[in-house]
């Protein structure tokens, strides 16, 4: 990702200038200097090619006339009265996607006084964020790209704006968080397994996380038989991996517990998936991937809160060793699961976690991510998380924090009517229940092993962690989301 700096001047060396212009031609203060310098060359260039301002969208003018700059990029801002965080963010993520490749190794946009819905600090910090984010990239293993298609920019500079860069902190910490997420879905799972994903975590014990980890003769003792069911067939070990932030200073605070799905790759198991796009389920871990980042930015950016999240780490492979549709295997907690389709083994696998998170840590919160059913991406497509709860106030905090991180979540139903569904008749319950209402049966069966008074949610993430084409904030490929939405519910509700 490129280096976000909040220098007092431009430096003078000639690079490239971004300045902002808003609905109706208004110029800010940096554009209305660039247009007299020009002698008038950037109100000419907006005329030519019907600029709006709407936010994000760009003229770019190569090496003006009397304009000491590589290039001047004018980028709509949008009404002012919208101009907020999340606006922010998309001009910075317009400006990496534009710049990224351009040759240029510097760019700075001037934001004196310009009109924001929030401080302009804020909104400088957001836009350093935005670019951060959209300039990341996962070309570890090209070996033969044409150097037009490497990435040249290195840095962005805000200028005009004093005091962003203390603000701008909390967020780098949270882009790094991202990072590591979207680094882990990203990764193939001949690199990324239970084990090598462990191994990859220990770095945050540097940031003060502590971590625990239960290899596989931990969870036979413990009676972990769903979980372990899922990974029988792969000679690849499960895991079992906790990672505590407490930045309450108190050891005795109650923690808020996220438990992630980390399927490191999904075949499907016996009940095997088709082929085509078979190696897309190497993201089947994304939930695991989102909370790991978000324990990195909480810890990264010393949130005054007491988190703890457990990740459920195993791999789904058809051996002969693996088990078969009909098989009935007893999870943690002593409730039998008769599996009826391998292929729905996210929900085995979360079970044991959040009841051994229970039994562990005690705690009034637990929220699950799991990139879980294809059918919440059949109901929600790719615009929202799927979210399902028992408490109506947890519901609302989730809401607000998707709708303030730009990570948004749909609430949908659970209930008795449904719960009947996945009744089994040989043992407590069967993993699938019919197609219709999929991804509502699979919350119903995790929802049985959520402990009377703890308020839960179940977020289904399966369209949101992989993107076939680019977004505000993020370039196709893994998107990492998950990590600022659990951060900012963590920061709207959980610390002072």
């Amino acid at each position: 990702m490129i280096t976000i700096g909040f220098p007092t001047a431009i430096d003078s060396t000639p690079h490239a200038q971004i300045v902002l212009v808003g609905p109706d031609m208004a110029l800010s203060a940096a554009a209305a200097a660039i247009d007299t310098a020009s002698a008038g060359q950037l109100r000419q260039a907006l005329t030519t090619a019907r600029f709006d301002g709407e936010a994000g969208s760009i003229v770019e003018i190569i090496a003006p006339a009397g304009v000491a700059a590589t290039r001047v990029l004018a980028i709509g801002c949008g009404p002012a009265d919208k101009a907020n965080a999340a606006q922010f963010e998309k001009l910075g993520g317009a400006i990496a996607a534009r710049l990224q490749t351009s040759g240029e190794t510097r760019a700075s946009v001037d934001l004196s006084g310009v009109t924001a819905a929030l401080p302009l600090a804020g909104a400088a910090a957001h836009l350093g964020h935005g670019a951060m984010l959209r300039s990341y990239r996962f070309d570890k293993y090209r070996t033969t790209m044409k150097a037009k298609a490497k990435p040249t920019l290195e840095a962005l500079d805000i200028v005009g704006v004093p005091g962003a860069d203390v603000y701008h902190a909390n967020l780098a910490a949270i882009a790094a968080g991202v990072a590591r997420t979207r680094d882990l879905v990203s990764e193939p799972a001949n690199i990324i397994y239970p084990e090598s994903f462990v191994e990859s975590a220990r770095s945050l014990a540097d940031l003060g996380v502590e971590l625990t980890v239960l290899g596989e003769p931990e969870m036979k003792a413990l009676g972990m038989g769903a979980l372990l069911g899922v990974a029988q067939g792969s000679v690849r070990a499960p895991r079992l991996l906790a990672m505590r932030w407490n930045g309450t200073g108190n050891p005795d605070a109650k923690p808020v517990v996220f438990v992630g799905k980390g399927v490191t790759f999904d075949t499907g198991g016996i009940s095997i998936k088709p082929a085509a796009n078979m190696e897309d389920m190497k993201w089947d871990m994304g939930g695991a991937g989102a909370v790991t980042g978000a324990m990195h930015a909480l810890a990264a950016r010393k949130a005054k809160a007491h988190v703890i999240g457990v990740v459920g780490l195993v791999e789904n492979m058809p051996d002969g060793n693996a088990q078969r549709p009909g098989d009935v295997v007893t999870s943690m907690n002593g409730q039998t699961i008769e599996v009826i389709n391998t292929d729905a083994e996210g929900r085995l696998v979360l079970c044991d976690a959040i009841w051994w998170a229970q039994e562990q840590f005690n705690p009034e919160v637990v929220i699950d991510l799991a990139t879980l059913t294809g059918a919440i991406i059949i109901s929600l497509g790719h615009e929202y998380g799927g979210m399902f709860a028992n408490d109506d106030g947890l519901a609302k905090q989730l809401k607000t924090a998707g709708e303030t991180s730009g990570e948004r979540l749909w609430r949908m139903p659970i209930g008795d009517a449904y719960d009947g569904l996945i009744d089994s008749a040989i043992a407590d319950m069967k993993n699938v229940g019919p197609r219709e209402g999929g991804s509502v049966t699979a919350a119903q069966f995790i929802k049985r092993f959520v402990k009377p008074g703890v308020k839960w949610a179940h977020l289904d993430i399966a369209g949101m962690v992989w993107a076939a084409k680019p977004g505000a904030v993020f370039d196709k490929g893994a998107t990492g989301y998950g990590v600022r939405l659990l951060d900012r519910f963590i920061a709207e509700n959980y610390e002072a």
